[in-house]
This record gives structure tokens, sequence and C-alpha cells, in this order.
């Protein structure tokens, strides 16, 4: 079953800083609570780009690891871009990073279109905690993102 989870914040802070530092494969990493012990695998480009594949670890569950593959499929600078996973932890994963000029701020937007896969057990799943779970990493995400452009 598709599900979306969309979430918005303005910074103030210019495009130019904002865009910086979310077309950055490695900022993922401040940017994801320190319990899923996200990491990417080997090295990466300090700026991303259309086709580029990242490979991550992320800690699912206690003791419990996956790799997930993601490629950025579209990028247009300043605007937006997407990953989308190639191989992970989910059936379906699509997630859009959209950027907007305000008058005085940045419009943040993301809007992520996955599937858990695994029929019922997945929509069990879904409801039990994989929600729970994405909504607070996205709200992990606003707090560090407030940070980084207080």
């Amino acid at each position: 079953m598709i599900h979306h989870l969309i979430r918005k914040q303005t910074v103030a802070a210019p495009m130019e800083d904002v865009w910086r530092f979310f077309s950055n494969p490695v900022n993922l990493d401040a940017m994801t609570p320190p319990d899923l012990s996200f990491r990417i695998v080997g090295s990466t480009a300090e700026s991303m780009y259309e086709g580029q594949l990242i490979e991550y670890r992320i800690r699912i569950l206690p003791g419990v690891w996956s790799r997930w593959l993601t490629e950025i499929s579209h990028v247009k600078e300043k605007q937006y871009f997407v990953d989308e996973q190639r191989m992970g932890p989910y059936k379906f994963w699509y997630h859009e990073h959209r950027f907007a000029q305000l008058p005085e701020s940045i419009e943040i937007i993301d809007h992520v279109t996955y599937d858990v896969g695994f029929g019922i057990f997945g929509l069990l799943a879904h409801q039990l905690f994989v929600r729970r779970k994405l909504e607070r990493i996205f709200a992990y995400r606003r707090t560090m993102v407030e940070q980084q452009f207080s």
C-alpha cells in the first residue's frame, strides 16, 4: 500500500546556503537521529547530481541493519531534487525535496511516497511503528535544520 508523508518548514536563510547544505549528501548524517546509526558507505561527491548512487547503512531495529542504495534521479538546482531507493528496507521509496523562495525565507518541502511491502504484515508494521518512526525522523530533521540556519 502506498503512503505519503509531507513535511514543510521555513528557514530565514539565503537560498544559496540552504541549497548547498541539502545538496551535500554528507549532511544527511547530521539530519538523521543518532539511534539509526546512519552512515554513508564509501565516498561520495560533495554536491549531488542526477544519476548519483549513494549507499548507506542504517539500523532499522536494535541489532537489525539494512543497506540502502538511493539514486538521485532528478535535480533542478535551487528548486528540487529527488532520491529514489534502488535497494533497501522499503518496497518503494520516492523522496522529493522542494525549495521555494518566499519574500524573507525559504520554504523546504519534503514529500515522501513509500510502500513498506509485505502485504498485510507490512500494513500492520506501518501502523504499529514505521509511520511513527518516519515522523520522528522528520521531526528530528526539522530541529536540526532549524539549528543549522538559526
